[in-house]
């Protein structure tokens, strides 16, 4: 069965990843792991944004840089699409302190794009029967629309991975697939690429 991945990097990574030792992802091997033997994977479609340097992580944007390198360089049919980043400075109020708490200034980073781009795609590639099945990796419930027409007019098999084995499942999007799965820790841990990229002068960032 055709198979076309389309996945939420920030969904991934906020959900799956963060905190964890398994950055260095293989993204075909872990989707090779939670889907089953029949779905062919065709193509793996990233989603992402570029972070900016932070004062307390200045080399940030080199990790994820090296990383997209990596992908692109090891995992056969993996196209990767940028969105942007945008951070801006909000007025908030600090929890836990009462009925009338202080407002304080923090900043915000919101993705602006990815999900965008991920319902067209999702839509584009069901219009030309580019896939037999599409698989959603987010808990984004925006892109239950799109799930929504592809299954209208087009009747093809959707499935929806859960970054965030923890969290609930988004009900808008589970009312329009077929299948669900949560990515398990363990298959994070046995779907790490390899340290050196064989071929090239990539390795994994020493503090991943």
């Amino acid at each position: 069965m055709r198979t076309y991945i389309y996945i939420d990097a920030f969904n991934l990574y906020y959900g799956a990843l963060k905190g964890k030792p398994y950055k260095w992802l293989d993204l075909k091997a872990l989707f090779e792991k939670v889907l089953q033997p029949k779905n062919q994977i065709i193509c793996i479609k990233y989603f992402t944004a570029m972070v900016s340097p932070r004062p307390n992580d200045p080399e940030k944007p080199n990790r994820q840089d090296t990383y997209l390198k990596a992908l692109e360089a090891y995992v056969p049919g993996i196209e990767i699409f940028y969105g942007t980043y945008l951070t801006h400075t909000v007025n908030a109020p600090l929890a836990n302190h009462g009925p009338n708490p202080p407002i304080v200034q923090v900043l915000k980073t919101e993705e602006k794009g990815s999900d965008v781009n991920m319902a067209v795609h999702l839509l584009n590639d069901s219009w030309l029967d580019r896939y037999d099945c599409g698989v959603v990796v987010s808990n984004d419930s925006d892109l239950a629309e799109a799930m929504h027409l592809v299954k209208k007019q087009h009747s093809k098999i959707l499935g929806v991975v859960f970054p965030d084995e923890k969290r609930r499942g988004s009900k808008e999007l589970m009312q329009y697939a077929d299948f669900t799965r949560k990515i398990r820790r363990n298959a994070l841990k046995n779907s790490q690429l390899p340290e050196r990229i064989p071929g090239t002068n990539i390795h994994k960032p020493p503090d991943w």
